[in-house]
């Protein structure tokens, strides 16, 4: 499936002229968005896991700006069977951090542990008859029918991203959380170096052998360790964080707060750009499991509550350059995204007409338990507003006020609020994320096997089955109405916008790529 080249003017946007290289410049020290407290990429959507592990892994197949699969751990593949068999080589010399060689047979069983969690694995194991390895570089997947998009789902870089680990990790149960890091990419994790909520650090791994052809981009192509070391730095103040790349104590400071721009800009050693032209998608999470949100009606009736301007001014400022208030569930840069069903968010908000559609559809001011992640800017400024707006409507709103931290276990937790649990939050997720209805975690209707809210919904399974068999775009973007259409039914979440983030480098720092923050091909000068 051929997709238009969507990166390539961030990565322009990024690279800075070539510098010469700085004797002993070998430290890398970044300020992320918030600490990896969890190192499983199978079990958090979380931006830090996700960079942690594209640090830490490496992928059968990697994405380019134009977000086609091209073969990064695989030296390449063969079909047969008119597309119901393939054979996946793996390139020689691969090897893990512990250095045991990576063999085929880890890479089936770490396809089939990420096939139980993630929306494209799910659909790729449903389709596949056996998936085995006759040998230690040979992966073969022999399908009931023919699955177009598998070299996607291999080289699916958002949520959930099929990394390759060691079988021994996870040996004992596919279903626990791996706590040790140990994968094969350009970086290895010291993890008698992490700080708890301070810092992380990575090594070159010298036994990494990048791909010897291709073009680096996004995810693809070859991966060269320029940096000897890659240091977190956990800053959770924000005006310590720009003061701090400002002097070159932090090299990147990834998420910068919209209030220290004009302070930034006025640093000539300072760059301010966007590593991810897709942007960020605002999401309002409902629990589909407790009171109230577990009627739909009720769920349906709050659409006309939210105000995406509201909430986009509150995240990313007035300037509206810098936001987009009419968002529905896909990318507004996807040949996915509609006007299908956006009435219903678009049209003027009428509070007075909320509260009785509300009050029709059978709540009685039960307490709606708003759990909201303090520290991470972005998220909590979406409770904010969102739950005033709430309020406006008649919901009986109180605000959970946790770490982020927190937040990623409490949210994990289905039972009433007053059993530790939540009533509805916000997250967000890059653009990419909600690009198509593979990727997209907030459009599952699978239940308890879904995002946390765990939705119920057979229309939209049945809806995301038949995209993924469409066979061409236009009938893809005709399901993907009727998706839109089905979430503003079953409303699974509510869209509160997207905006563009922006990101503070020192101007020292070339070769970065688009997407997301990578380290691999990065140069300090």
């Amino acid at each position: 499936m051929q997709r238009r080249s969507f990166l390539q003017a961030a990565g322009a946007a990024l690279m800075a002229p070539a510098l010469a290289q700085a004797q002993g410049s070998r430290v890398i020290r970044f300020k992320p968005n918030a600490d990896a407290t969890i190192l499983d990429p199978l079990f958090s959507t979380a931006f830090s896991t996700r960079y942690l592990a594209l640090l830490s892994y490496d992928m059968l197949y990697g994405m380019d700006n134009a977000l086609n699969p091209q073969p990064q751990m695989a030296a390449g593949h063969v079909t047969e069977n008119e597309g119901r068999l393939w054979r996946i080589t793996l390139r020689e010399g691969l090897r893990f951090h512990d250095n045991e060689p990576v063999r085929a047979s880890d890479c089936v069983a770490s396809l089939r542990r990420w096939g139980r969690v993630d929306v494209m694995g799910q659909m790729l194991m449903a389709a596949t008859d056996d998936l085995s390895a006759p040998d230690d570089r040979t992966i073969v997947f022999r399908l009931k029918h023919p699955f177009p998009l598998l070299l996607h789902a291999l080289a699916k870089s958002t949520s959930y991203i099929p990394v390759m680990m060691p079988e021994r990790l996870f040996a004992a149960d596919p279903t626990k959380q791996v706590t040790e890091v140990v994968g094969s990419g350009p970086y290895r994790y010291l993890a008698s170096e992490r700080v708890n909520g301070a810092r992380s650090v990575w090594q070159k791994f010298e036994g990494y052998v990048p791909r010897p052809d291709g073009v680096p981009q996004f995810t693809a192509g070859p991966k060269h360790a320029h940096i000897e070391r890659v240091e977190w730095s956990i800053i959770p103040d924000h005006s310590t964080a720009a003061a701090a790349v400002i002097s070159g104590e932090v090299d990147w400071y990834e998420d910068v707060l919209l209030d220290l721009l004009p302070v930034l800009r006025r640093e000539r050693n300072v760059t301010i750009g966007s590593y991810n032209p897709a942007g960020n998608m605002g999401i309002l999470r409902l629990n589909h499991l407790q009171p109230p949100f577990d009627n739909p009606a009720i769920r349906r009736a709050l659409l006309g509550a939210i105000d995406q301007a509201e909430i986009m001014t509150a995240v990313a400022g007035s300037d509206p350059a810098l936001w987009n208030a009419k968002v529905g569930v896909f990318c507004p840069a996807s040949p996915m995204a509609s006007d299908a069903g956006m009435a219903v968010l678009n049209g003027p908000r009428d509070y007075a007409k909320v509260r009785r559609d509300l009050e029709a559809a059978g709540y009685r001011g039960e307490k709606i338990g708003f759990l909201s992640a303090v520290n991470f800017g972005t998220m909590a400024r979406q409770v904010d507003v969102a739950a005033d707006q709430f309020a406006r409507a008649g919901l009986n709103v109180e605000v959970i006020p946790v770490d982020f931290g927190v937040w990623l276990q409490r949210r994990a937790n289905r039972g009433p609020v007053d059993q530790g649990g939540w009533s509805c939050t916000t997250t967000l997720l890059p653009g990419l994320d909600l690009w198509d209805p593979t990727a997209h975690l907030g459009l599952r209707g699978n239940g308890l096997a879904a995002w946390p809210g765990w939705p119920t919904s057979e229309a939209l399974e049945r809806l995301r089955a038949q995209w993924v068999e469409a066979p061409d775009v236009p009938s893809r973007q005709a399901i993907a109405r009727q998706l839109q259409e089905q979430a503003f039914q079953d409303v699974p979440y509510i869209p509160t916008g997207q905006w563009k983030d922006l990101t503070a480098y020192r101007r020292n720092l070339t070769g970065m790529l688009s997407g997301m923050p990578l380290f691999y091909n990065l140069r300090k000068g």
